[in-house]
């Protein structure tokens, strides 16, 4: 393990996509020292799945996400105009922060260096974050469900029930090297919140960043959504998420969940912390309460 940061500061890795990995950067950074965000970038839908279907790219959106919230302090206009999509014109329902990363991606050909250029417009310090997408190629999303059904894109997966096991197609794409680097010298890494299988698992069973999270000698923490999905984790208590990760060579040091949300149900060979962590509407998790409770497993 590397030596942390000046101050004694943790160094924190978030892995995973979508709405729960931003909320995971936004707690991490009370914290941190230094955060990096590792993204998934197979989403097909919205905005993303558009501009994939006429550019062959990574999926942007959720990178977009991840840059809002690493950007510290009052958002710049440009950071809070990322997320504004268009209406009545022929970039109708895009977000502008995908059409700029899109931009980017074509004039450097290097999806990690315009996600650099991007954060760096934003105003997000590299000296304390760094958004890092899990691959720099284009990657489909593919599960086999436990009736031996193959699905293939992130959204009909997300309304699959019965996944058994997700892959990243193909194998082997590339991943950036600061996804590695950030892995070894990480004191404590984070999975999730998030959709299971099309975020967390869709960023940590890509070749290189699963390999990378073995190697870790950081503290591996899951977060536990608070409550199982319609379609991919229908009937999911915490015992079956663990098990899904353990599925998959994904094994977490400790799972945090919220109290008395999910039931817990025989979590084999994993301590599981309760504490509270959501909002108020107990349908997400609060940046500020997931920050302390990850802050108190650190090392």
């Amino acid at each position: 393990m590397s030596t942390a940061p000046a101050g004694g500061r943790p160094r924190v890795v978030a892995v995973g996509g979508g709405h729960g990995l931003a909320a995971t950067i936004r707690a991490v950074r009370r914290y941190a020292g230094h955060t990096t965000a590792v993204v998934a970038t197979a989403d097909d839908g919205g905005s993303t799945g558009r501009l994939r279907s006429a550019i062959d790219m990574p999926a942007p959106g959720d990178v977009r996400r991840c840059i809002e919230a690493m950007v510290p302090g009052p958002a710049s206009p440009l950071t809070s105009a990322l997320d504004y999509r268009f209406t009545g014109s022929d970039v109708e329902g895009h977000a502008l922060g995908n059409l700029l990363l899109a931009g980017l991606h074509a004039v450097t050909g290097d999806f990690a260096a315009a996600v650099d250029e991007l954060s760096r417009l934003a105003g997000v310090d590299p000296a304390v974050g760094r958004v890092v997408p899990a691959t720099v190629d284009p990657v489909v999303l593919c599960a086999e469900a436990r009736d031996g059904r193959s699905v293939t894109g992130q959204v009909a997966i997300t309304r699959t029930v019965g996944i058994d096991r997700v892959v990243v197609q193909p194998a082997d794409a590339t991943v950036p090297p600061a996804v590695f680097g950030a892995l070894m010298d990480a004191d404590q890494v984070v999975l999730g919140p998030g959709s299971l299988y099309t975020s967390v698992l869709a960023a940590a069973v890509v070749d290189g960043v699963r390999d990378a999270l073995k190697r870790s000698s950081g503290r591996r923490v899951y977060v536990c959504n608070v409550r199982a999905e319609l379609g991919e984790t229908r009937g999911y208590d915490v015992a079956a998420h663990i098990d899904a990760l353990q599925r998959h060579g994904i094994d977490p040091d400790v799972v945090l969940a919220q109290r008395g949300a999910l039931p817990l149900g025989r979590p084999a060979g994993v301590d599981v912390v309760e504490a509270d962590l959501v909002r108020p509407h107990g349908l997400a998790h609060d940046p500020e309460l997931l920050g302390a409770a990850l802050e108190r497993l650190v090392g």
